[in-house]
């Protein structure tokens, strides 16, 4: 009898290590900050380990580089989120998760405890990440990698609601896009309700002039603004109305005027947001969003990063994107 219980008790023990290494295989990303994980996609949502939101990309060479907010697990009832992340690809199929590279706690400042969306961008031989938090404002974090370690830039905001002259609502100042022209102007647009947008110097670190705002007829704006170039014309994609789709605009500058120029996007299922990144990558151009598709806790609060491809028509307006549960095909 002794044997007999000795020997249930080793395939017990078995069975834990058995679902523990396949758990550790699946969700060790989600679990761990100090390490690096690799992955292959099967699909949209492209990363399933996690939850991960409001995605951002930059391309260095054959290298696309993905940051993204990082949502608690499913059954929330509100956004908690408390940390960013980064992923690299070299074709859209095999991907690589890097230690957690900055969370909110970081910036001394905050005093909302929510990491919000943000973007990075290269400049100066340094990585630049603008990043949002929940009414304490914009900041900026610095790195000499892109996979970081990042730092405060600055030690305070880089921008807060009192910037933000024609919002009264206090999460106005979110969402953070930044685009270095190619006559060397970086430019940054935020903004929840009213889309705001300033100059930046060359330093990245500081405001170059007033701040301005966004309007034209059609423009209904609810925040996630990018900005990217194509064909000598500027294109404005935003979230617009709740539940969220997106919406885009062109113009000849930056800053405006823009004409309105249709949906983008359509209602990302069960997700009430939308926040797209815009991206030519191996001569292609990709829609980068998120919805609430992983199955089965995902949803508003719970997100996780797709991607689509993106096409342009001959008079320079872009298709409607079609989402797709496939993913795209490896780039090469």
């Amino acid at each position: 009898m002794n044997k007999l219980i000795d020997r249930v008790k080793q395939l017990r023990i078995v069975a834990i290590l058995l679902v523990t290494f396949c758990f550790n295989d699946q969700a060790s990303a989600q679990q761990t900050s100090d390490s690096i994980y690799h992955f292959v996609s099967s699909g949209n949502p492209v990363i399933r380990h996690k939850y991960t939101a409001d995605p951002a990309a930059l391309v260095q060479g054959d290298t696309l580089w993905l940051f993204t907010g990082h949502d608690f697990a499913g059954g929330q009832s509100n956004y908690k989120m408390k940390d960013w992340c980064v992923f690299s690809t070299t074709d859209l199929k095999h991907w690589t998760e890097y230690p957690m590279p900055l969370k909110i706690t970081d910036f001394k400042w905050d005093k909302s405890g929510d990491a919000y969306a943000a973007q990075a961008i290269k400049r100066n031989g340094k990585y630049y990440w603008y990043i949002s938090t929940n009414g304490s404002g914009i900041g900026v974090a610095v790195a000499d990698k892109p996979q970081g370690p990042y730092r405060d830039a600055i030690g305070k905001p880089l921008l807060t609601n009192a910037d933000c002259f024609a919002s009264k609502h206090y999460w106005t100042c979110i969402d953070p896009t930044v685009m270095i022209d190619d006559d060397g102007q970086a430019w940054l647009f935020w903004g929840n309700g009213v889309c705001y947008y300033a100059k930046l110097k060359k330093n990245m670190v500081e405001i170059d002039g007033k701040v301005g705002k966004i309007d034209f007829p059609g423009f209904k704006f609810e925040e996630a603004p990018w900005l990217h170039k194509y064909k000598g014309k500027y294109y404005l994609s935003y979230a617009s109305g709740l539940p969220e789709k997106t919406a885009y605009a062109i113009a000849d500058k930056p800053d405006g005027p823009y004409r309105y120029a249709g949906l983008l996007n359509e209602l990302a299922g069960n997700c009430g947001t939308n926040h797209q990144a815009i991206i030519q990558f191996k001569n292609k151009w990709y829609f980068i969003y998120h919805n609430g598709g992983l199955e089965r806790d995902g949803g508003s609060f719970s997100r996780s990063v797709c991607i689509d491809r993106l096409y342009y028509n001959a008079d320079g307006t872009i298709r409607k994107v079609v989402m797709t549960s496939e993913s795209v095909p490896p780039a090469k």
